[in-house]
């Protein structure tokens, strides 16, 4: 736990008591604040009360005595109206913010020049953050992982010199965090997200730029317009910046060129790794992921051999496109996270022939966004809910058997895919929610790495229970 010392002495209100909540009230009262808590769900006040934080309704609090409603990071701030805790905060003059800024404050204080990694994005920013984590921690060094990823950050060990923090930021705790000021800041790429909380790309755009912006050392994906308008921002300031893309070379930072990492500078390019046959790292976007990565271990000094060390050692992050297990030529893949087509896009571009496990809970729009790659998919397993209406968008284009369970689905893909012969990935990417048959993508995907573990001659990549 990190205990929020810059609170002592003072009174906190804190509004969600779900994990980061709970975790940030207990980090407040550790520090030394008075902490009144509450929260809509009357389960989660009691959970607190159990764990010893004082709570109580804020709407009775005397706002005079408060110095900071500390929100948590799944309440609206701003849009598409202000909690009514925000709105009682902004009319007393108090100011909100969440948990990552009080990080970023007890870091200033106690280990101002320990190294502070944040990576935000609208995507790949979860694997870009374990990567970061994995080659560090495989190099040796004292490392920690928290933030979006799933871990909350005043749960990790405090900040000293010599020890990492690596953090992912989501939009809505950027907009929490006023001071956040990292030591290298990535900001990936950005494209339509969350416009319910933030109301306009350009708002969302603005407070994606906030992390960057006061980073000692910006990495900035340069692939979109708004991403190459803030790099060109920031750099007329006089900080230092470095541009990665996926697509084409670059005055100075680096470049993906197939699987192949370059660096440029002076006009001159210089290749750092391939990416070929490091099944966690395939794809495009992934190539991206890892110039982020390369970048990011390079502005804290790191030697490129560690850098490719961690870079082929990586496990890949549990239920994005992770390679699970191999029987002969046929990869077994864990891409459950892949809850709508678009999610699912990224592993269907990135295998040339595809035994395809898709369905569950249906979203929106279905799966005619992923036409382009039906030519790749041998074949389709439907599962869920969702079959019969994925089925009738396959049907003129893609063989198909609806299989029903995943269970069935994991035998019938395995077989055709060892009667065929030839490399092949037996994918599980749903483009569905799990909620008809699984509570979580993360059950689903367990349940995935299980079912592969039971087939015969199979080599399993992971532990057989996921």
């Amino acid at each position: 736990m990190i205990p929020v010392t810059t609170f002592k002495g003072k009174t906190a209100a804190l509004f969600g008591l779900g994990g980061s909540g709970l975790a940030t009230a207990l980090a407040l009262a550790a520090g030394g604040a008075k902490v009144v808590a509450w929260d809509d769900n009357p389960a989660s006040v009691e959970n607190a009360a159990a764990a010893g934080i004082a709570t109580g309704d804020l709407r009775a609090l005397d706002w005079a005595t408060v110095d900071a409603l500390v929100l948590s990071p799944g309440v609206p701030l701003t849009h598409p109206k202000p909690h009514w805790s925000a709105e009682l905060a902004h009319a007393a003059g108090v100011e909100v913010v969440g948990d990552v800024e009080l990080f970023a404050r007890e870091r200033r204080v106690h280990a101002p020049d320990s190294p502070f990694i944040a990576i935000t994005g609208t995507n790949g920013k979860s694997t870009t953050t374990a990567l970061i984590a994995h080659i560090l921690l495989s190099s040796g060094r004292d490392t920690q992982l928290g933030g979006n990823i799933g871990t909350a950050v005043l749960t990790l060990d405090p900040p000293k010199a010599g020890r990492f923090h690596v953090v992912e930021c989501s939009s809505y705790q950027i907009d929490l965090a006023p001071t956040l000021d990292p030591s290298v800041g990535i900001l990936l790429n950005l494209t339509p997200d969350h416009l319910d909380r933030h109301g306009t790309m350009q708002h969302y755009a603005g407070v994606k730029e906030r992390l960057v912006a006061a980073s000692r050392t910006a990495i900035v994906g340069v692939d979109d317009g708004f991403c190459e308008r803030i790099a060109d921002r920031i750099e007329r300031t006089g900080a230092t910046v470095v541009r990665i893309s996926k697509r084409h070379p670059l005055a100075d930072g680096i470049h993906a060129e197939g699987t192949r990492l370059l660096q440029d500078r002076g006009g001159a390019a210089r290749a750092i790794v391939d990416l070929a046959g490091i099944e966690t790292l395939r794809g495009a976007h992934n190539a991206q992921n890892a110039a982020a990565a390369i970048a990011t271990c390079l502005a804290i000094g790191m030697d490129e051999a560690d850098i490719r060390a961690g870079l082929t050692s990586f496990p890949g992050l549990k239920h994005r496109m992770q390679p699970v297990g191999r029987r002969a030529e046929v990869l077994f893949v864990n891409d459950s996270k892949a809850t709508n087509a678009d999610a699912a896009a990224p592993a269907l571009s990135s295998f040339e022939r595809i035994y395809w496990i898709a369905g569950g809970l249906a979203k929106e729009g279905g799966i005619t966004t992923l036409s382009g790659f039906f030519p790749k998919i041998a074949k389709a397993y439907l599962i869920g809910e969702a079959a019969e209406t994925f089925a009738g968008t396959l049907r003129a284009a893609v063989p198909y058997v609806i299989s029903g369970t995943l269970e069935q689905a994991v035998r019938d893909a395995a077989a055709d895919a060892e009667r065929a012969g030839g490399p092949a990935a037996v994918l599980l990417s749903p483009a569905c929610a799990s909620f008809d048959q699984y509570k979580s993508f993360e059950v689903r995907g367990d349940a995935f790495v299980g079912h592969v573990a039971a087939l015969p001659g199979v080599t399993m990549l992971v532990s057989a229970d996921g």
